[in-house]
């Protein structure tokens, strides 16, 4: 009797230990028949994924398998917690790779479909993009669903302005994150002084230079300066710039090629020059801006026009100022001269005056003093005769009658 017919037919004289093989082949029986309806989907691994925001991140999505066929459906979803929402980010159908919502123009599918490779690569990554993504492939002729999860974590955006003294070393960072081990295939930095200036090479990496054993190269006036400090291995391809000049400030440009993939990212570097004094910063006037120019076109004309006026009434206000001052001084000396008293000179003169009737009583008269005002004698008559006569005649009491 077949296994099944035993575990079916409860009047078996078969031992315990059939038994329970009867109850292992028929648990094992619901598992590949769950399997087969899609019921259970394997999940093969989860991978962990940390970037800077502004970089780029390349999530693998693999399905190894030997056999010969084709993928038919690739679904990325993205979850920012347990209770959260799932997002699509990318599906691909039909020969056609197509990314939704916020993440429209910054990802992409990449990897080769017929080598079942749906990896996804996040480009310009945000804070918001923090969380959990989901790959979901499935193949022709079957039903079930081969699944992989990466939890991407995002640190702040490192610094893309660096700043370094003249004849001091400097890092520059570049370094590709990604959850598979692709080989880097080849890695270029270039430099640019400007936007309308030539570029020039920096160091080139690749393991194919014509040189035996040598894989990377400076170049130019970069030459026996420049050094490949990262792990080629991890994906970073960091570089140090030894006795920095202060021509070597501009932009410099990291280029990191994993097969069809590029990885590119740009870092500003300034030289300080040891004799330079920090001054605060002014508007220069190439950095005007049109209407700035005019503005300041329109302030000039206007203080040059006003300038005669000015110089006018400034004029005018000393010439008010001065006569002010005059007539102040002339009303103070005439408040001065009116302030000193007058000075009279006063002469007694006796007269007498005899009457043809004396008085009864036979008193004398009285004698009166009557006080004449004399004024000052002008000059020119100081010498008149009667002026003389009179000055050298001294009057004197006269008897009384």
């Amino acid at each position: 009797m077949a296994p099944t017919q035993a575990c079916m037919n409860p009047g078996s004289d078969r031992r315990v230990d059939s038994s329970m093989f009867c109850l292992v082949t028929l648990i094992l029986n619901l598992v590949l028949l769950n399997y087969s309806w899609g019921l259970s989907d394997p999940i093969v691994s989860t991978r962990e994924l940390t970037v800077h925001v502004g970089d780029s991140a390349l999530m693998g999505c693999v399905f190894q398998s030997t056999e010969d066929k084709l993928v038919t459906k690739v679904d990325w979803t993205f979850s920012s917690g347990e209770r959260a929402k799932d997002e699509y980010v990318l599906y691909y159908y039909a020969n056609l790779s197509v990314p939704v919502g916020r993440f429209q123009n910054r990802a992409r599918l990449a990897g080769d479909i017929l080598r079942k490779v749906g990896s996804l690569l996040l480009q310009e990554v945000q804070e918001a993009d923090q969380g959990t993504y989901t790959c979901e492939m499935r193949l022709e002729k079957e039903s079930a669903v081969f699944k992989k999860a990466v939890v991407l974590h995002v640190l702040p955006e490192e610094p893309r302005e660096l700043t370094v003294h003249v004849a001091d070393s400097i890092v520059m960072r570049c370094v590709f994150r990604s959850t598979e081990d692709n080989l880097v295939t080849k890695v270029d930095w270039t430099f640019s002084s400007g936007e309308r200036a030539k570029v020039e090479a920096v160091l080139r990496y690749h393991p194919k230079l014509t040189t035996p054993g040598e894989y990377s190269r400076s170049w130019g006036r970069f030459q026996n300066r420049v050094n490949l400090t990262g792990d080629i291995s991890r994906h970073d391809g960091s570089i140090v710039l030894r006795e920095v000049k202060a021509s070597d400030g501009g932009s410099y440009t990291c280029s990191v090629h994993l097969g069809d993939l590029v990885f590119r990212k740009t870092v500003v570097l300034s030289v300080i020059r040891e004799e330079t004094l920090v001054v605060p910063a002014t508007v220069r006037p190439e950095l005007l801006g049109g209407n700035q120019l005019l503005i300041l076109v329109g302030i000039v004309c206007a203080t040059i026009l006003l300038l005669p006026v000015l110089i006018l009434i400034v004029k005018r206000t000393h010439g008010s100022k001065s006569s002010a001052d005059s007539a102040a001084m002339v009303k103070n000396l005439k408040n001065a001269k009116k302030a000193q008293p007058e000075k009279h000179v006063y002469s007694s003169i006796a007269t007498r005056e005899v009457t043809e009737e004396e008085d009864p009583s036979g008193k004398s008269e009285a004698t009166y003093m009557t006080m004449h005002p004399v004024w000052p004698t002008p000059r020119s008559d100081l010498n008149s005769p009667v002026h003389k006569k009179s000055a050298g005649r001294v009057p004197g009491p006269q008897p009384a009658l």
